[in-house]
């Protein structure tokens, strides 16, 4: 019983199994058969795409084809207008060029003829300068020298009468011109003028001060003049410490350092040292800027900032009486006004005016003139050239190379020629002159002596049986020695030595 239903349930199972066999292989030849449909719709669509693109790119290049024609055959009509134009230029030109051929072989025909007829004209004109040689028995050159001479001398008295005449006037116009330009430049500068001295004297407000300045043993006095570069005379005046030195500078850095120390009262030697160093920096800086003050009060910008230190340094430097750096202001001003009447460069004139005693900084450090200085300074910081020609000939010392050079002498003239401007007086001067050459003639050998430039130079003449060359420059270098210590004067003293040996023998 048990194996049939075993045999039964065995053949349902395969039975079963089958039946899903073969359902699975109809269900998937079911679907097979929708794959394949769905793959041949999307061929066909494919294909529909592809014909339409396909069509689209052919009328597409149709077009683009059609315009590219249309834009070749404009193009090919236009190349062939231009080569037209080109064709019918080109034979225009060939026609000029023909044209011009023919006028160039004209022009040397007809330069042919003219040269042809000039060679006969010329001819003809000898023909007839020899025939009237022959006839005047006279040269071209004589014939023209003679004609010459006689219209001089026909006309030389007129020519004399009128040339007198026009120097008569032109004199007398020149003169009233010069005159009211100078009238006009002074009257324009009017002002008044104080005497000027640096002062070298100290006040001190007792007696006692004199002691602590000198200092036990002379240590406080000795310190000072050591520092400062000075000499200080304290016995000679009462309640005044006169401090001497050639260097004006120097001075005022003493008066100043010397001052500051009665006010501080402290007085000893590293005081002294202080205060000096302080009073330099003080009188730095006001050199410093009075020279920029004074270059920009006249108008001249582009100096050297270590030549504007230097004309600052004039303003310690007086001249009988008369501060130089203000004398030379007041001369840039004149300068100016002088050159604008006369048309000349008023830019030269005036920096020559301001810089024509820059050696007067200088001339008791440096050997040589004012002026020889002044140059030297000048052409170290780079002036112009014009600015040097101008300030060099304001003491006749060099000749009147330009009109601005004429202008600062004539400036220096008014300036330091006005009354008031120059404290020095006729005595004064003449004193001093006699001075000077009675310390010169008071040497043995000197025979005569003259001061000659106002007292800028001495000449003296030896007799030669006593001193022979060598004495002579020795006795030079003693007089130089001899007026250094004795005589006080601004500036240099030129000493010149004359030896002259003269034999005389008569014939009877």
């Amino acid at each position: 019983m048990s194996l049939t239903i075993i045999a039964i349930i065995a053949i349902v199972a395969v039975i079963g199994v089958g039946l899903g066999y073969y359902l699975r292989v109809i269900i998937s030849l079911g679907q097979k058969g929708s794959m394949e449909l769905e793959i041949k719709k999307i061929l066909i669509g494919a294909k529909e795409e592809a014909e339409r693109i396909r069509d689209d790119a052919k009328k597409k290049s149709e077009e683009k084809e059609n315009e590219i024609k249309e834009l070749e055959k404009a193009k090919e009509l236009e190349f062939k207008k231009t080569e037209e134009r080109l064709i019918k230029k080109e034979e225009l030109l060939d026609s000029r060029q023909v044209e011009i051929d023919k006028e160039v072989e004209n022009i040397k025909l007809k330069v042919e003829e003219v040269k042809k007829v000039k060679e006969k004209v010329d001819e003809a004109r000898n023909e007839q300068l020899a025939v009237l040689e022959r006839i005047a028995q006279f040269s071209k050159e004589e014939a023209k020298a003679e004609l010459i001479k006689d219209i001089e001398k026909d006309a030389e008295e007129d020519i004399l009468v009128r040339m007198q005449k026009l120097e008569r006037e032109g004199g007398e116009k020149l003169e009233a011109r010069a005159k009211d330009i100078m009238a006009t430049a002074i009257n324009r500068l009017a002002s008044s003028t104080a005497s000027e001295l640096m002062t070298t004297n100290v006040a001190i407000p007792s007696e006692d001060i004199k002691g602590k300045i000198i200092g036990k043993e002379g240590r406080n006095i000795r310190s000072f003049e050591r520092a400062a570069g000075v000499e200080l005379i304290v016995d000679d005046t009462p309640g005044m410490i006169i401090i001497s030195s050639y260097d004006p500078v120097r001075r005022q850095i003493a008066r100043l350092a010397l001052e500051n120390l009665i006010l501080d009262g402290r007085i000893q030697p590293a005081k002294i040292e202080e205060m000096v160093e302080k009073a330099k920096d003080e009188i730095n800086k006001i050199i410093k800027d009075k020279g920029e003050q004074a270059v920009y009060e006249c108008g001249i910008f582009n100096f050297d900032p270590r030549l504007i230190s230097i004309i600052g340094r004039l303003y310690f430097r007086t001249s009988y009486g008369q501060n130089v750096l203000q004398h030379s202001i007041e001369m840039v001003h004149i300068a100016g006004m002088l050159a604008e009447e006369l048309g000349a460069d008023v830019y030269v004139a005036k920096a020559g005016a301001l810089v024509h005693d820059i050696g007067k900084a200088l001339d008791h450090e440096v050997q040589g003139t004012h002026i020889d200085i002044g140059i030297r300074i000048l052409q170290k910081f780079g002036a112009d050239p014009r600015i040097i020609t101008a300030m060099k000939s304001h003491h006749d010392d060099c000749p009147h190379e330009s009109i601005e050079a004429v202008i600062v002498q004539t400036a220096d003239y008014i300036s330091g020629g006005r009354p008031g401007a120059r404290r020095d007086t006729v005595e004064n001067y003449l004193k001093r002159l006699a001075e000077l050459e009675g310390v010169v003639n008071a040497f043995p050998g000197v025979e005569k002596s003259y001061a000659l430039s106002a007292g800028r130079e001495i000449r003296v003449f030896v007799t030669p049986e006593k001193l022979n060359d060598v004495e002579s420059k020795e006795l030079a270098r003693d007089i130089a020695k001899k007026i250094e210590a004795d005589l006080k004067y601004p500036g240099e003293i030129k000493v010149t030595v004359i030896r002259e040996t003269r034999v005389i023998e008569y014939a009877r």
